[in-house]
Parts: C-alpha cells; sequence; structure tokens
C-alpha cells in the first residue's frame, strides 16, 4: 500500500514499464485513492491521485493526463470548474465519473473505458432474476466480480469484493447468479473478458452516501 500524502502520488508507472495510459483520480478517501492508483499501476498504468481539490491544476500537468476520474465525494460545482479548466488545457482528456468509493471498481471502470464499445462483450442484468446476463462473440476467459460498499461513513468508505465467475467460456449467452449477500443497494458488477472490460451498477448507491463531505 503506498504510504505518501495523497497529493504528492504522481502520475506514474511502475518502473521500467511503458504505461497504456495516463490516469488521474480526483477524490476524498486517501485510502481509496492509494489502492486504485496502486492497482492501476500494477495494471500497467501510470496513475496518480489527489484530495487536494483546489490544488489540482498546480499539481499536475494536464497535458499528459489521458483519464480523469471524479469520485462521488467531489462537490458537484468544484467538479464542473475541474472539468472545464482541464478540459481547457486537454480536449483529449476523457472523463470518469467513479460509481463508488471501492479501489478495484474504479479500476475496472479504467479499464472499461479503455475498451470501448468495439468489442464483442455485452453485459446486462436482470433484477428481478438477480441474474447478470453476458454475451460473448468468440470463447474468452470470463472473470465476473461483484464488488459493494458495508460503509458510507466518510471521508473512508468500506467495501468488499467476490469473484463470481472465472473460467473460460464458449461464444455465446451465459447467465451468472449473484450470490444472497450482494446486496440491492450500492452494488456493482465488472465482467473481464479477454481485453474487454464492463461494468455495470447492480444497486444504486444511496442517496445519503452521495453527498459530499464537509
Amino acid at each position: 500500500m503506498l504510504t505518501l500524502p495523497i497529493e504528492t502520488l504522481a502520475i506514474e508507472a511502475v518502473p521500467g514499464t511503458r504505461p497504456q495510459a495516463r490516469v488521474l483520480i480526483v477524490g476524498r478517501s486517501e485510502n481509496v485513492l492509494s489502492e486504485a492508483v496502486e492497482i492501476l499501476r500494477l495494471a500497467g498504468h501510470a496513475a496518480g491521485a489527489s484530495n487536494q481539490f483546489a490544488d489540482v491544476m498546480d499539481l499536475f500537468d494536464m497535458t499528459a493526463v489521458d483519464i480523469v476520474v471524479f469520485g462521488g465525494m467531489v462537490p458537484p460545482d468544484t467538479k464542473e470548474l475541474l472539468r472545464g479548466q482541464i478540459s481547457g488545457r486537454n480536449p483529449a482528456v476523457t472523463f470518469i465519473q467513479g460509481l463508488a468509493g471501492i479501489a478495484g471498481l474504479i479500476a475496472a471502470q479504467v479499464q472499461a473505458s479503455l475498451t470501448g464499445a468495439a468489442t464483442g462483450l455485452v453485459v446486462t442484468y436482470d433484477p428481478s432474476a438477480r441474474t447478470v446476463r453476458l454475451r460473448l462473440d468468440r470463447p474468452e476467459d470470463v472473470r465476473v466480480t461483484a464488488w459493494w460498499a458495508t460503509s458510507f461513513t466518510p471521508p473512508e468508505p468500506r467495501s468488499t469484493s467476490r469473484v463470481l465467475l472465472g473460467a473460460r467460456l464458449q461464444a455465446g449467452p451465459h447467465t451468472v447468479p449473484l450470490p444472497e449477500e450482494v446486496p440491492a443497494q450500492a452494488s456493482f458488477v465488472s465482467v473481464a473478458a479477454g481485453d474487454a472490460v464492463r461494468v455495470i451498477t447492480v444497486g444504486p448507491m444511496p442517496q445519503l452516501a452521495l453527498l459530499p463531505a464537509p
């Protein structure tokens, strides 16, 4: 786990590697930011983070950023201000709204943004049957992971996850049932099939959890 203060987490990759993308995460939780940066770096990206909203533009060279992720604790007016300032310096940057303060989920959202819609992976959720449905256009190694929040206490939310499926699947439709332990709120599923990644919301975040921390 990274132990440096969040504002000093420069956008860096694992030494000796060539990063696939340069990612900046702006959020509140030091633990979530640190863990997400570590996951992204190990996945082959250059990643950095900050919880110093007012200093972001001075701490990072936005012309050297490909993706900016905003956490849910970033106030809406601050987020819109930063979007405008960042876009002014780098019109090509991609913005992602983080679904929850879950480090692995944030990393999955970044991967999903990089694979785009050109792949043959389709993922949907059937709430009545509590089943994740996926369709492959060719055989792939598939990993299905459920993520959910266990505490919404700011500024350090807590969460857990469970791998629901890890197997090679043939082309065509498949279903993955959700276990009872996955709650009906603040829950999400990521599906990785080959190089493609999709992230879907199973249960939305409760409204109180969406309020910015003071």
